[in-house]
């Protein structure tokens, strides 16, 4: 999971880095900007390194200084300066969910879209609360029994960002074939589940699953997993990098090379229909 403390929240500085981007498009210094809104530079300066929050009514202020007229911009910046110092659901999980694990879920509650790469485990909101908690245990080494079944049900929390009404994630999983061979020797029912649910899954319309064969070619995933997690314009993307010390966070510009590499994940990987017949044989499989 996510544990390296991004400050002060992932949602500030994607709003900090959006205003500074739309400056820098009006053609205004930061000096230009903090006059037109009667403030002083190191105001704004604060606000664009997310040292400081904005209120919405300065907030619409600023994108009436830089021009910004469409109005789906607009209430997409207002809604994140709105959230950016809200409190999650997953604050009831404040002793297992670290500060960074919160910017992790925030990102991906906010998100449109989640492109993902996963070539060693089933995606979070795709595993079964039996995958969750064999591979929690498994992975973390200080972690209690208390505490690996509550962070399992933290992922399986999570998994409602794909349910939502009126405003489902949009969720393409793209899974090495090699995760579907991980055995569990004390539950051993616990991988047919699993691939079941990713069958189940995949019925919904704003679930896509496919599959990477152990007989692929090379392509650019094979440097490692990623997410690539859309929002609605003009909010920049956002790669997460994970691994055992913490997750990196690329964002903006710099997510650019994720986004053209998972475009090669997937011409590289099964078709969708092909995936899909792949999952069922080894489900049938592990029934005999």
């Amino acid at each position: 999971m996510p544990n390296a403390p991004l400050v002060p929240t992932v949602r500030r500085r994607r709003l900090g880095a959006t205003l500074r981007k739309l400056r820098h498009d009006a053609g205004l210094t930061l000096d230009e900007a903090a006059t037109a809104m009667g403030w002083k530079g190191p105001k704004m300066s604060k606000i664009e390194n997310a040292a400081q929050g904005v209120r919405p009514n300065d907030l619409l202020g600023l994108l009436d200084v830089y021009g910004v007229a469409d109005s789906e911009a607009r209430t997409a910046l207002e809604g994140l300066a709105k959230d950016a110092g809200k409190r999650g659901w997953w604050q009831t999980y404040s002793v297992v969910v670290s500060p960074s694990y919160a910017d992790f879920i925030s990102l991906e509650t906010d998100a449109e879209k989640i492109c993902s790469w996963t070539p060693l485990l089933i995606p979070g909101l795709l595993q079964t609360a039996a995958y969750a908690r064999e591979t929690i245990s498994g992975i973390t080494t200080t972690r209690s029994p208390e505490e690996v079944a509550a962070l399992a049900e933290v992922r399986m929390a999570r998994q409602s960002v794909l349910t939502r009404p009126g405003a489902s994630l949009e969720l393409w999983a793209i899974i090495h074939e090699s995760a579907l061979h991980q055995r569990f020797a004390a539950r051993p029912a616990t991988m047919r589940e699993q691939l079941r649910r990713l069958l189940d899954a995949s019925e919904m319309p704003n679930v896509t699953v496919q599959l990477m064969p152990l007989t692929s070619t090379a392509h650019p995933g094979l440097l490692g997993g990623f997410s690539l997690a859309s929002f609605a314009r003009p909010l920049p993307e956002v790669v997460v990098l994970e691994n055992l010390s913490g997750a990196a966070y690329v964002e903006g510009e710099d997510a650019a090379p994720y986004a053209r590499a998972f475009q090669h994940v997937q011409a590289t990987a099964l078709s969708v229909e092909d995936s899909l017949v792949r999952i069922t044989e080894m489900e049938e499989g592990l029934r005999k």
